[in-house]
């Protein structure tokens, strides 16, 4: 009975010894993260935003620092993949819209290619007319200028 007291005695010593490392632990973790009142003391110039800023990093770097279980490996991994997958959907999407855009925009290039060619054979064609009509203009200025002249010869 002794002996089992005696096992019982050293269980809770060590027991003991742990929480007391532990406890050691926390407050010397407690000691070295900063509260935002010390960071504003340590430095005045900055805004409460800032200083936010500062001790979230302070919290990611503390955070990354503690190993994860396979169990939480396995959930971010699954995670990051869902993401991924979510992402590649989103660009697959874009990348669709932006190719059906680009022909679009390629549709409407070679419509209004056909609409400038059919639009320079007009203007020739309206270009010839008018250079006929011109000259036809001309002809009959010089034929009333030679009937006047007769009229204005011939006393009239």
């Amino acid at each position: 009975m002794d002996k089992d007291i005696n096992i019982w005695k050293q269980r809770n010593e060590i027991l003991h010894k742990k929480v007391n490392r532990q406890m050691d632990e926390i407050k010397k973790l407690h000691k070295e993260s900063e509260t935002i009142f010390d960071l504003a003391r340590r430095f005045p110039n900055k805004t409460y935003r800032e200083l936010e800023k500062y001790k979230d990093a302070d919290r990611h770097e503390e955070a990354e620092s503690i190993p994860l279980t396979e169990f939480q490996k396995n959930v971010v991994e699954k995670a990051e993949k869902a993401v991924e997958t979510t992402k590649v959907e989103k660009l697959q999407k874009e990348l669709d819209r932006v190719k059906k855009e680009n022909n679009d925009l390629f549709l409407r290039i070679a419509e209004l290619t056909e609409v400038e060619e059919s639009h320079r054979k007009m203007n020739g064609k309206l270009q010839e007319r008018l250079t006929e009509v011109e000259e036809d203009n001309k002809k009959l200025a010089l034929q009333i200028e030679d009937k006047i002249n007769k009229m204005r010869n011939s006393g009239m």
